[in-house]
């Protein structure tokens, strides 16, 4: 197969390649950003693509692997080393949490609330409320994405259940 015709080939695949992107990055410019790398990829490894074999698949395939990669990638790069004095960055945003929820409610009570919500909702939102992301904790507790979502979904509703009274 000559290079025109595998281009050809691939910018036929180019909507679906879209659509996967939006879906896996939900954010136009990293959709764009990953349509792009992986036609380069796909083109770059234009040798490798068995004739014959599903396009498609294959295009899905370096789609979903590059996806991957660039997630690990930042996740590393997202790393924050706090070298100050007493991990004063680190400890700061939690005794803004702390503040935060005692200016409101009783502590004591609220956290008599969350004892009293089944155990898989409240470790799930807590994790969510420490600051993991949902694909984090989906991966970090071996769940799928939406059971994670359903939890930290049902657990807000039922802490604001049971903190009616407390509600501004």
């Amino acid at each position: 197969m000559s290079t025109i015709e595998f281009n050809r080939l691939i910018v036929s695949h180019q909507e679906f390649l879209n659509q996967l992107a939006m879906k896996l990055t939900k954010s136009v410019d990293d959709a764009e950003d990953l349509l792009q790398d992986t036609l380069f990829k796909a083109l770059k490894n234009k040798d490798k693509y068995q004739e014959g074999t599903n396009l498609k698949g294959w295009l899905y395939t370096i789609m979903k692997n590059t996806f991957i990669n660039n997630y690990r990638k930042k996740k590393v790069q997202n790393t924050f080393i706090d070298e100050t004095d007493n991990k004063y960055f680190i400890n700061s945003r939690e005794a803004e949490k702390d503040a935060r929820t005692d200016s409101r409610v009783d502590r004591d009570y609220l956290m008599r609330q969350i004892d009293s919500v089944d155990k898989h909702y409240v470790d799930t939102f807590m994790m969510h409320y420490n600051g993991y992301k949902y694909e984090e904790i989906a991966e970090i507790l071996d769940i799928p994405l939406g059971t994670v979502k359903s939890r930290i979904f049902l657990a807000r509703r039922k802490m604001m259940e049971k903190l009616m009274d407390y509600r501004i």
